[in-house]
């Protein structure tokens, strides 16, 4: 086996790229010659490249020198603890399962300390595939909190809701969120978040040592909105406020701030642990969510973000 010393950088990046879009995006080697710009020969060597040097194991084990450079830059421009980015599959906007297999390794990075820490867990689509992504583990020293309610509007488990699915991964204490995502009227959230169960599971939320949280947008195809849990006259109301993203049900504008009134009066999610004291982690990716992606990092809504290349490139560009 040659040195991976030996290889070029680039030629290391472009056999990860390979290896990434083969082994995880599930392409075949004559996709990949296309997405590469090389011949089907070449993508097959770079593929059985990324094996050799070990930069395939179960998830990609390479640092791509074009996703770190956007990683640092994004730290940088935005004063943020943690970044990651992925590579993006030049063929698909849609798939999540790189950056849900990040989310997954660094979920299982913090779980790995010996020393109890309290997670906090918000909910989405790509957090729930990135907790489908754990190894299992034993874990009873950590406290898992849910930020938002277990609770659809049918009165049926919330299906994103995540807190149950980590709490049986990882073998760790869960502290559920027992409440509609959204109450039906700001008098019933006061009541329900009053009682003395609630109030410490919401004392818990804001102790957390560690956040993940997904990012949802507000446009015509919201996750709130096709979920169920706010109605179509309520989502114009949102957008007509200038509503472009929300976290956890909390919904906010372009510049981060959240919408007075509307569903923010009902929403019974815990509110965002503190971003001085401790970490939260937005994971999201995609054009639709960039916006909502922008104002929450600007506004520090969040202090660390995993997503993939074309988001992180969007994030970068002036505005």
């Amino acid at each position: 086996m040659v040195a991976r010393q030996d290889i070029s950088g680039n030629r290391l990046d472009d056999a990860a790229r390979a290896g990434w879009l083969y082994y995880v995006a599930g392409n075949n080697q004559e996709q990949i010659a296309q997405k590469l710009g090389v011949s089907r020969q070449t993508a097959q060597r770079l593929v059985s490249l990324s094996v050799s040097e070990g930069l395939i194991k179960v998830r990609l084990d390479h640092p791509i020198g074009h996703c770190m450079e956007l990683a640092e830059q994004l730290r940088k421009r935005l004063a943020l603890d943690l970044v990651e980015v992925v590579p993006t599959d030049p063929a698909s906007d849609s798939t999540i399962l790189g950056v849900a297999q990040a989310a997954a390794a660094e979920i299982e990075r913090r779980l790995k300390s010996p020393e109890p820490i309290v997670m906090a867990i918000g909910t989405g689509r790509t957090l729930k595939a990135a907790i489908e992504q754990l190894t299992p583990m034993e874990c009873p020293q950590h406290k898992i909190v849910s930020l938002t309610g277990s609770i659809a509007p049918d009165g049926s488990a919330a299906y994103y809701n995540v807190i149950f699915n980590l709490a049986d991964s990882v073998k760790a204490r869960s502290f559920p969120m027992p409440l509609p995502v959204i109450a039906s009227s700001a008098r019933e959230r006061e009541l329900l978040l009053g009682q003395p169960m609630i109030r410490d599971t919401l004392a818990l939320a804001a102790k957390a040592d560690i956040t993940f949280v997904g990012v949802g947008d507000l446009g015509p195809e919201a996750p709130l909105f096709l979920d169920g849990f706010i109605t179509e006259a309520e989502l114009k109301a949102l957008q007509k406020a200038g509503a472009i993203g929300e976290i956890v049900g909390w919904a906010f504008d372009a510049q981060g701030k959240m919408i007075d009134g509307l569903t923010n009066e009902r929403v019974a999610s815990a509110p965002l642990p503190s971003r001085e004291t401790s970490l939260v982690v937005a994971i999201a990716k995609g054009d639709k969510k960039l916006p909502g992606i922008r104002a929450a990092l600007n506004r520090r809504l969040v202090n660390g973000l995993i997503t993939d290349e074309r988001t992180a490139e969007g994030l970068l560009e002036t505005r």
